[in-house]
This record gives C-alpha cells, sequence and structure tokens, in this order.
C-alpha cells in the first residue's frame, strides 16, 4: 500500500537541519528486545526519547547505549561525517540494520566517501564537521546542533541527500534498481 506522505521532520528540517538532543533514555539493549523485530517496546522506548527531546525544544532525540555509546534517533539511524570520513555506529550496537541505512551507506561508498563502521561516543557528535539522520519517514536529514552545540549542515550530507532523494523520486537512473515503480491509478 502507499500514500503521498510529507517530509516525516519538516521541509525546513531536510533543508536547514534539525535540532536533536541526547535523551536521558537509553536505547534497550538488543539482548532485552531485538530491534529486528521492530516490536511495540522498541517503539515506547524511541516514544519516551523524542516526547522528551520535543518537549525541550528539539525535534528529534539521540539514545546512548547502557554503555554510553550512540546508537540511534528515535527511528533513524545516524551518520558523523568527520575530516570527509562518514561514521555510524555498528550494528553490534544493536541498532535497526535498515534498509534506508544500507541505502545511504551504498550512496555514500558509490559517491567515493569512505564509510567506517565503529562504536562512537557523544563527544563524537560535538566535534563532527557534520551529522545526519536516516530513515524511511526521516529520508536523510541533517543535524544542525546537538544539545546546543552548533554543527551547520555541510557538503557530504547535502550530496548524499541530494542523491538519495533524487533516487527515490525517481530523478536518477544510478541506483534505480532499488525502485519498485507503482502505477497511477485513474481517478473517477
Amino acid at each position: 500500500m502507499s500514500w503521498p506522505w510529507g517530509s516525516y521532520l519538516g521541509e525546513e528540517g531536510l533543508t536547514n537541519g534539525i535540532r536533536a538532543k541526547i535523551s536521558s533514555w537509553q536505547r534497550i539493549p538488543p539482548n532485552v528486545v531485538p530491534h529486528v523485530s521492530k516490536a511495540t517496546g522498541v517503539y515506547l522506548n524511541s516514544m519516551l526519547a523524542v516526547t522528551e527531546a520535543n518537549n525541550a525544544g528539539y525535534e528529534e532525540a539521540i539514545l546512548l547505549t547502557p554503555e554510553g555509546t550512540v546508537a540511534d534517533g528515535s527511528g533513524e539511524n545516524i551518520f558523523v561525517v568527520r575530516d570527509g570520513v562518514i561514521y555510524t555506529p555498528d550494528l553490534a550496537t544493536g541498532i535497526l540494520p535498515g534498509i534506508t541505512r544500507d541505502t545511504v551507506t551504498q550512496i555514500a561508498q558509490d559517491l567515493g566517501y569512505t564509510l567506517v563502521e565503529k562504536a562512537i561516543i557523544r563527544s563524537d557528535l560535538y566535534l563532527a564537521d557534520e551529522v545526519f539522520m536516516c530513515g524511511t519517514a526521516a529520508e536523510v536529514t541533517p543535524l544542525r546542533s546537538i544539545d546546543d552545540h552548533e554543527i551547520g549542515v555541510g557538503d557530504v550530507t547535502r550530496a548524499i541527500q541530494s542523491a538519495y532523494l533524487d533516487t527515490v523520486r525517481g530523478k536518477s537512473e544510478r541506483w534505480s534498481q532499488w525502485l519498485d515503480h507503482v502505477p497511477q491509478l485513474a481517478r473517477s
């Protein structure tokens, strides 16, 4: 089934980036509830985090693991750019191995960027040149600040976002094998 869907974090968020807050709620460890199950408990964990962030004036939350490493957003995977290299938490963190994460990883590598999966700590976010999130609904959304540390929106994020959006909107043939075209039905 498909239906029209606006930008999950807003058109302005796609263009200018969003403000994120590191949540006091921890990501539920994968040995408690497996994240690949998309179970209700995982969604509750995310809702607690994003509600806390929204109540504090931010658009999104970032969850840490019980060990203090960066896990993900309330419904998105996270990527950090530093000195032209892209870092993202590895799957051992217990994050969702999402289709959009895989898509962004492939796009980044095809565009010539080095992508490293590794443990990311809070200070990596603050010292980043760029940070962005991705997910089915969030697409590729830049983070312009985290915990009021201004980051801005950079060229690497823009390049990946542009390639992603051109692909999913059918404007590029480069990764068209990922698309399943839905015929438009005649309206009565």
